[in-house]
């Protein structure tokens, strides 16, 4: 008798955003065909019996092989950075095509498309950043990119080569709202960070330690408000990124209070890292900034409470691989560079998944299905990729993790797969760890063997992520034609 499917998983616990129970995962072509008890025969077999088997992970904030203006490079590219989310439970990745001030939209996407060429071992979709909305760009360019699958952008309120005015912003978000596209906001007051950055380097405060001494929660929090604003007055949806303590977090959860789709994420960096780390001698605190910066002890355990309390959708990495060592990464300035002059941001696309299910699940601070709801189900349909991302279902992609939920580890450099020399989760234990990882039906990561293919990964066209029915509630502008 011939087998009914390419790979039955039998005998799988699985857990979803909704779900929890034990069946078989019947897989064909790269999508799952069918799921219930005493499956027929598949030509392979893998038993999971005794076994957690969740959705892949969506990170969807990552920065793989992105241009820098500074002089600075990546570590990663599509190849490392794929390869290293797979080893890590994670099956998609939505980095950014990056626009330049005075560049076209569409030549970031293009260049953006041979970066990553065919070297992606897992399916990726692309996000935009818009740091020049011009005329064209508002008109032309963002419209026929959303319609092409592109459907979701960042702003930036920091970063001199990046942010923009609050009028520009409110063109973007009408843009979104029309178009029917999701707006990421990186929330920072930019003329306060300025001012303290210029207090700071007039005193002679230098070191890595000072970076969190300009971007305090206080100038996190006015942004937060701000684009929460912005956003209601356009009544459109945003969600504010990478949020690091009790002042965004109050601000958000307000605006969710009021019925405004005000969405929020977060990272690993603010349950695992303080402003302590950043203080590290000589210049090991540099391993350490990203922005906004770590908070203290006090505001992990406030980021803790709103993973569990619904006020975050979102557990992203922000995976930004800048390299310690060489000319092109922490130090691009000099072993002596001031904080400002580092290039911002950690890597942690392969240790995201592990150190939220080992800290959070199994630590017993958020259930399993927050866990998939975090890490894939809610950034799948925030960028319109769900259902073929993001759950286990008939007809999804057979994106999977099986788990080993019991052997202790301790995280070191040296065992993961990025191309960066450090990772600042050195030496944490985790419970946590995939035992094997599947992409579209394919095994990309087994017992601790890595076994992708550069170009199995699939370029992702979005779907619009905003319909009707998740609209925020803000009060519209006199004359507003919808």
């Amino acid at each position: 008798m011939s087998a009914l499917f390419d790979l039955v998983i039998r005998h799988a616990e699985i857990a979803t955003a909704t779900d929890r129970y034990i069946a078989d995962i019947g897989i064909n072509n790269g999508r799952i065909d069918a799921i219930g008890k005493g499956l027929g025969s598949g030509r392979e077999e893998i038993d999971a019996k005794g076994r957690l088997v969740t959705p892949g992970g969506v990170d969807s904030h990552c920065h793989l092989d992105q241009p820098m203006s500074d002089g600075s490079k990546m570590a990663d590219d599509f190849l490392s950075g794929t390869r290293s989310a797979a080893c890590g439970g994670t099956t998609t990745v939505i980095p950014f095509a990056c626009q330049f001030k005075g560049q076209s939209l569409q030549n970031a996407v293009d260049d953006y498309h041979q970066r990553a060429g065919q070297l992606a071992a897992i399916d990726y979709a692309f996000h935009l950043i818009v740091s020049d909305p011009t005329p064209q760009v508002l008109k032309e360019e963002l419209p026929r990119l959303v319609a092409k699958g592109y459907t979701s952008f960042k702003v930036y309120m920091t970063y001199d080569d990046m942010k923009l005015n609050d009028r520009q912003i409110l063109n973007l978000l009408a843009l979104a709202r029309q178009e029917g596209a999701m707006t990421m906001i990186h929330a920072e007051n930019a003329d306060c960070i300025a001012w303290l950055t210029d207090q700071l380097l007039e005193a002679g405060l230098s070191a890595p330690r000072y970076h969190a001494h300009a971007r305090p929660m206080l100038l996190e929090r006015e942004a937060t408000h701000r684009a929460i604003a912005l956003a209601e007055l356009v009544d459109v949806p945003i969600l504010v990124v990478h949020v690091s303590g009790k002042e965004a977090v109050e601000q958000i959860r307000a605006a969710q209070g009021l019925g405004l789709k005000i969405y929020g994420e977060t990272c690993p960096q603010y349950l695992m890292l303080t402003a302590e780390d950043l203080g590290l001698d000589g210049f090991e605190g540099a391993k350490c900034i990203c922005s906004p910066p770590p908070r203290d002890k006090a505001n992990q355990e406030i980021i803790w409470r709103a993973l569990d309390n619904g006020t975050f959708q979102v557990f992203s990495s922000d995976h930004a691989p800048f390299a310690f060592e060489g000319p092109q990464g922490k130090k691009v300035r000099g072993e002596t560079a001031a904080f400002n002059e580092v290039p911002n941001g950690i890597p942690g696309l392969e240790t995201r998944m592990p150190l939220l299910m080992s800290h959070g699940v199994l630590a017993e601070r958020i259930d399993v299905h927050s866990f998939v709801a975090l890490t894939s189900t809610n950034a799948a349909k925030l960028y319109g990729l769900f259902p073929r991302k993001g759950t286990i279902a008939v007809g999804s992609d057979a994106d999977l993790v099986i788990w080993d939920l019991e052997t202790q580890r301790t995280i070191k450099n040296s065992l993961l797969h990025h191309n960066v020399d450090y990772t600042p989760y050195e030496g944490i234990d985790v419970q946590a760890w995939p035992a094997i990882t599947l992409s579209r039906g394919m095994v990309v990561w087994r017992d601790g063997e890595y076994l992708g293919q550069a170009g199995h990964g699939q370029f992702l066209a979005c779907d619009r992520p905003v319909p009707a029915k998740i609209r925020g509630r803000g009060h519209r502008p006199p004359l507003w034609r919808p």
